[in-house]
C-alpha cells in the first residue's frame, strides 16, 4: 500500500488512477493520517449473489412491521 498527501495526489492524479486501475492500493492522506482509498468502481461493487444471505439473518423483531407511535400521524 502506498500512502500520498494531498498535494502529492493532486499533482500526480491520474498517475495514481493508473495505479489504481492495475490493482495498487493507494492511499490518500491529511497529516500523515490516512482519509481516503482510491479504488476502480468495480471492485467496490460487487454483484448480489441470491440467496448468499442465507442463515444470515437470527431473528425479526416480532414488532417488524409495526408503525412506530410517534409516526401514527403520518400513515
Amino acid at each position: 500500500m502506498k500512502q500520498y498527501n494531498i498535494a502529492e495526489a493532486k499533482s500526480h492524479f491520474s498517475e495514481l488512477i493508473k495505479l489504481a486501475l492495475l490493482g495498487e492500493e493507494v492511499v490518500i492522506a491529511r497529516d500523515n493520517k490516512p482519509i481516503l482509498k482510491l479504488a476502480p468502481v468495480a471492485d467496490m461493487k460487487k454483484a448480489r449473489q441470491p440467496g448468499s444471505g442465507k442463515g444470515q439473518i437470527l431473528s425479526i423483531a416480532p414488532d417488524f412491521n409495526e408503525v412506530p407511535a410517534d409516526f401514527k400521524e403520518y400513515v
